[in-house]
Formats: C-alpha cells, sequence, structure tokens
C-alpha cells in the first residue's frame, strides 16, 4: 500500500499537537488580547464576545473553503468596532494570543522522536494544517526543534484556502518537490483530511483516531482512509527504512 510513499505530510492539531485545558494558560492570554486592544471590559466577558464572532466566521469559512489574512480575521469578523489601523497593525499578535485562550498545545506521545526517525529513515516530511494564526506553527517548530525536519509546510492562514481544497496538498506536494501520487497525508478528520487528500491525487490516506472517538466522525464510503491507526507512535510500524530507488 505504501511501497511508493516517500513523502509524509502531517496535519498539526489532534494528530501532531493536542490542546490541554490549561485554565491559567487560557487566562493569561486573554488578558493580553484585552490589554492589546485597550478595552476595560473584563478579559473573561470580552473574549466570550470573540468566541461567538469567532464561531460565524468559522461557519463561513467552512462553507467557503477559504481563510481570511490576520488583519481582516479581526478588521471585519473579531473586532470590527476598534480602530481598524491599531487592530491590523496587532493582528498577527492578536491571533497568537487567541489561539492561546483555547488552551495550551503540547505534542503527542513521542512525537517528536517519530518524526525524527521518519526523517531518518528517508522520507521527506511536511505540515498541512487548516490554522488562523501564521505565527504558532513555526515558533512552535523553531522552539521546539522541529523545523530541520520538514521541507514543506502550507497553512490555511497563509494560503488562504481551507481543507478539504484540494489546493492546499498541490502546493504542499508543490514545495516538497514531489508528485501527489509519491505522498499520504496523515491527519485526524474523514472529511477534511480524506477527502482533499484523494481530490488532489495523494497516494494514500492515514487517520489516527482513537477508538472512543470513531463515532464523532463516522467513516463513509466517500470518506474512507487507506489505514486508520490509533496512536502517533504506529506510524513507524507502517513505514519502514526507505530503500532509495534510481530516481532517487
Amino acid at each position: 500500500m505504501f511501497e511508493n510513499i516517500d513523502t509524509i505530510f502531517l496535519d498539526v492539531g489532534n494528530t501532531l499537537r493536542f490542546a490541554l485545558d490549561d485554565t491559567i494558560h487560557r487566562a493569561a492570554a486573554r488578558r493580553k488580547i484585552a490589554k492589546l486592544l485597550g478595552t476595560d471590559e473584563d478579559p473573561e466577558v470580552f473574549c466570550e464576545k470573540l468566541d461567538a464572532r469567532y464561531k460565524v466566521y468559522r461557519k463561513w469559512a467552512f462553507e467557503n473553503l477559504v481563510e481570511v489574512p490576520e488583519a481582516e480575521l479581526w478588521t471585519r469578523w473579531l473586532a470590527p468596532d476598534f480602530p481598524a489601523d491599531k487592530v491590523a497593525s496587532l493582528a498577527v499578535e492578536l491571533t497568537f494570543q487567541y489561539r492561546q485562550s483555547m488552551g495550551r498545545r503540547v505534542v503527542v506521545e513521542n512525537g517528536k522522536e517519530v518524526v525524527v526517525e521518519l526523517h531518518q529513515r528517508g522520507y521527506i516530511l511536511g505540515i498541512i494544517s487548516n490554522l488562523i494564526t501564521s505565527r504558532e506553527i513555526p515558533d512552535w517548530m523553531e522552539e521546539d526543534g522541529f523545523t530541520p525536519y520538514f521541507k514543506a509546510v502550507v497553512l490555511s492562514s497563509v494560503f488562504g484556502k481551507r481543507k478539504p481544497d484540494p489546493a492546499l496538498f498541490l502546493e504542499a506536494a508543490r514545495q516538497a518537490g514531489v508528485g501527489p501520487e509519491r505522498c499520504v497525508y496523515v491527519g485526524d478528520n474523514p472529511k477534511r483530511d480524506v477527502t482533499g487528500a484523494r481530490q488532489a491525487g495523494f497516494g494514500a490516506v492515514v487517520l489516527i483516531i482513537d477508538p472512543a472517538k470513531l463515532d464523532e466522525r463516522p467513516i463513509t464510503k466517500e470518506n474512507k482512509p487507506d489505514l486508520i491507526l490509533h496512536k502517533f507512535g504506529n506510524l513507524l510500524d507502517i513505514f519502514p527504512e526507505r530503500v532509495p530507488t534510481p530516481e532517487g
């Protein structure tokens, strides 16, 4: 099934990283958002309003498969009642802090070890992720030492399209310098991840889903992956060391 695969693209949220409900971390981020915007409103109350507005944006973004630039996210959707010039200049930091207000993100068990081992086994690695922030992933990769292992990183916040639009997958393959048929996508969402990768012509799709969550994300004929795993570390069981071909 994976004999012709030499490039592995990973989702981030709930695949390589997950969010912990860290109350102190979340509250600190909310205070920073309120301070940045200069509101005297209670940070918790103010961010509840942001959450409601974000749900409206998220629904629109899902329906249209687009991700707007951070400046537009804040001036049009999240904080339209604040001076646009000021909000636009703070947008990158605001989006970063808003993501922190949702939880503290950590790498899955053995995540770094698996990434390093797959790289050492000869696979090209990349990231394809729906994300409203352009800063979070590059910052995390640099801080945790992941940057050297990923050749291509395609984020919806930068590219402007959202999964399952196949354009993200095709752009990732282009950046990695490989044909989509030689790529596998590893994610957690049957609808977004399987559908987009299939439409882009990826050679295979793998989902990592906790057995208890399978009922929440039902597998259908249209979004059935090639393989379902339950732990990130299981990737090492299906991707052995690559034997270089004459073509490289």
